[in-house]
């Protein structure tokens, strides 16, 4: 494994992180229904943990030597998670973001898997820290379509 593989990688989750978030906060916007209160809370407080991470995975493919990817063109090519156009109704909200927190944490699951490879100790470090909020967020998304 190669220092290379986990700087794409991590430009992946960076990417995939931007799309999550601005999904999050769409939804945290436009989600309607009689449980309005209590969504639009729980969307937004998803979209603001998340956006806060945005800097940080930044600055930590900066210590691996790469340039940051900072254009939403860029953001596109390089993220899995589809953009959203539409507002859906409130459990294809949480269906859809339980399925892009899916693909987060396999890119982080990934990433950890390479970066202790490579002996990229504080990467490791970070990524871990990351794996746990989703695995939180993953099982709180799928909550409310239980």
């Amino acid at each position: 494994m190669e220092k290379a593989q986990l700087i794409e990688l991590m430009k992946k989750l960076l990417a995939n992180t931007v799309a999550f978030s601005i999904k999050a906060q769409n939804y945290h916007w436009n989600v309607t229904g009689p449980n309005f209160a209590q969504y639009h809370d729980f969307f937004g407080s998803i979209y603001e943990e998340v956006s806060g991470s945005v800097d940080v995975t930044a600055e930590e493919i900066r210590k691996l030597g790469a340039i940051t990817p900072g254009s939403l063109g860029r953001y596109s090519q390089l993220a899995d998670i589809d953009d959203e156009d539409s507002v859906p109704q409130a459990a294809v909200m949480f269906a859809r973001l339980a399925q892009d927190n899916d693909l987060i944490l396999k890119n982080l699951y990934e990433a950890r898997t390479v970066a202790d490879g490579v002996n990229a100790a504080g990467t490791l470090d970070y990524l871990e820290s990351r794996i746990s909020v989703h695995e939180k967020h993953a099982w709180m998304l799928k909550a409310f379509n239980q």
